[in-house]
């Protein structure tokens, strides 16, 4: 399948003049973590930089941001010759936490197998020196050494082995992506008074955002991680922002023409709602 690429148009590019694409170069984004802040960033020409493309936890959906014809600002002197992709990831992340994103994975190797098909870029691995010389393949930002800006990116825990094979798997129908983990039915303890819930500021003492990050934050993203196994299209960010409060009334709505109690429909996640996340079956 196709991916659903969002337009998030970004005025930090240039012509290629002429130069052809023969490198497909994966980064990881060290501070955005959805393709819709990454966005953000990338759409402040202040900032003069950005990328072709961006991938984060969403179902078969990346960011575009400079169209692939162009020239995108983010890898020095090999911007010319690249095509580029930013994972809304850290290259600090160690293997255990990188298998927690397996549709961002997936993401990047459809959009591999995409633009490789666009560009006749063959799906291979190259070495520093392949990357930085006249290869043609697939590279991360480290291997373009100081010739592409100097950066250590995607990091060594980086699974582009695992990547690259899911790309070359699925012919022209793309890579098949991992099969998720089968949502959890025991749920976790709700984290906070009986009284507070996952919510958006609400003028009350009784929300909790994500935010202010620590416990909070936590939470919020084991929330979402849940909801996001469950099949909802949903950022597992940490932040209870405008999408999680639509997938969380939704879900509510649902639930509620099923006979459930979620304790009302408002986006808002308390203890009801909370324990159906994890217990009600998948419909």
């Amino acid at each position: 399948m196709a991916l659903n690429r969002v337009w998030l148009p970004s005025p930090c590019y240039s012509s290629r003049q002429g130069a052809s694409v023969r490198i497909i170069v994966v980064h990881t984004a060290e501070g955005s973590t959805t393709i819709e802040s990454l966005g953000n960033w990338f759409a402040n020409s202040a900032n003069q930089v950005s990328s072709h493309t961006g991938a984060d936890d969403k179902v078969n959906t990346v960011g575009e941001y400079v169209k692939p014809g162009n020239k995108a600002w983010t890898s020095a002197n090999a911007n010319p010759v690249a095509i580029q992709i930013e994972l809304c990831a850290f290259a600090k992340w160690s293997p255990s936490e990188w298998n927690k994103h397996p549709n961002m994975l997936a993401n990047c190797a459809q959009w591999i197998k995409e633009e490789a098909d666009r560009f006749g870029i063959p799906i291979t691995k190259l070495t520093a020196s392949q990357a930085q010389g006249n290869g043609k393949g697939v590279c991360q930002h480290v291997d373009l050494g100081s010739w592409g800006g100097g950066h250590t990116d995607c990091g060594s825990n980086f699974p582009i082995d695992h990547v690259l094979d899911m790309a070359r798997g699925g012919g022209s129908g793309g890579p098949t992506p991992p099969s998720p983990a089968p949502p959890s039915t025991k749920a976790p303890p709700f984290p906070f008074p009986s009284s507070d819930y996952l919510s958006q500021p609400d003028g009350t003492s009784h929300w909790h955002d994500g935010h202010g990050l620590g416990n909070d934050s936590v939470q919020v993203r084991k929330w979402q991680q849940q909801m996001a196994n469950r099949g909802w299209s949903i950022g597992v960010d940490g932040i209870y922002g405008p999408q999680s409060t639509a997938v969380a009334k939704q879900f509510q709505q649902e639930a509620n023409n099923e006979g459930y109690d979620t304790g009302g429909i408002d986006g808002k996640v308390g203890v009801k709602t909370w324990g159906l996340s994890w217990s009600k079956p998948v419909t």
